[in-house]
């Protein structure tokens, strides 16, 4: 059988990265060995999250609707609550995903890693132990220092520099959006780059190969986010479905290694 028609039905599925944050939801919703992973971190982003929306919502939202009205007419009503929700995301994304969730998005992460069977990949980081009764409880304390994604002055002021952009009547909203998808998409498989050891160069290539689809995936990830209260939870759900992402990815590696090793005939990119 051809390689090209090995690989047809993966590269299907990985051409749907914008499902991949959605995907997420529903796998951690199914498998009730990751709640705990959760557990810790509801409550504090819970309330914090309360107390910042509604301050935003309280003493923001009106002044911004009656300024992009000039602009926008009644449409201004929807496009001020997409900005309030935006700062919002920005401040409670600067004070929890920066400092206090990344920890827990590397072990959601790891975790999916290790139940789709990719144990091998994770131990270069950390010890597994599969003898355990699930995969939360399979992973032991990194052994080299390890982040989700790295900390990013540059995304933070983009995502505020870009905030303006929704102020342009009807497409402001949806460039928004897709720029800070774009910028921040990559940043979702940066445990992975460092799993497999890329340096520099080997990771922008990977980037570029790709970029349309990881803007896809950041975009999605950034409406979810933009969602209040639940802001927490979806940053979350989304480390499970970039790992989910990141297992497809891995799969199909495997198998383009082995049509490669059927003969010289397969000439698709490398994963």
């Amino acid at each position: 059988m051809p390689p090209s028609v090995l690989l047809r039905p993966f590269q299907a599925t990985y051409g749907a990265s914008w499902l991949y944050p959605i995907k997420g939801i529903f796998y951690f919703l199914r498998h009730p060995f990751m709640y705990p992973l959760l557990r810790a971190r509801l409550l504090p982003v819970f309330l914090l999250s309360i107390f910042v929306y509604v301050n935003l919502f309280l003493f923001t939202y009106l002044p911004q609707v009656a300024f992009l009205a000039i602009f926008h007419g009644r449409a201004a009503w929807f496009n001020a609550t997409v900005l309030v929700l935006g700062e919002g995301a920005a401040i409670v994304g600067l004070l929890f995903e920066a400092f206090l969730c990344d920890e827990t998005q590397v072990d959601i992460f790891d975790t999916v890693l290790v139940a789709k069977g990719f144990e091998d990949l994770v131990s270069t980081t950390r010890p597994v132990d599969p003898d355990q009764a699930d995969p939360v409880k399979a992973l032991g304390k990194p052994t080299v220092s390890s982040v989700y994604a790295p900390f990013s002055f540059r995304q933070i002021f983009e995502f505020i520099i870009f905030l303006p952009l929704n102020l342009i009547p009807y497409v402001g909203v949806p460039v928004f959006l897709l720029l800070t998808g774009y910028r921040a998409g990559p940043f979702h498989h940066w445990r992975l780059f460092k799993l497999r050891g890329y340096d520099k160069k080997q990771r922008n290539d990977f980037i570029k190969r790709r970029q349309l689809k990881y803007t896809w995936f950041g975009t999605i990830g950034l409406i979810l986010q933009l969602i209040p209260i639940f802001q927490m939870f979806f940053l979350l759900t989304t480390a499970a479905g970039s790992a989910l992402w990141a297992a497809q990815l891995e799969e199909e590696r495997s198998l383009q290694d082995a049509a490669e090793s059927q003969g010289p005939d397969y000439t698709d990119d490398p994963v």
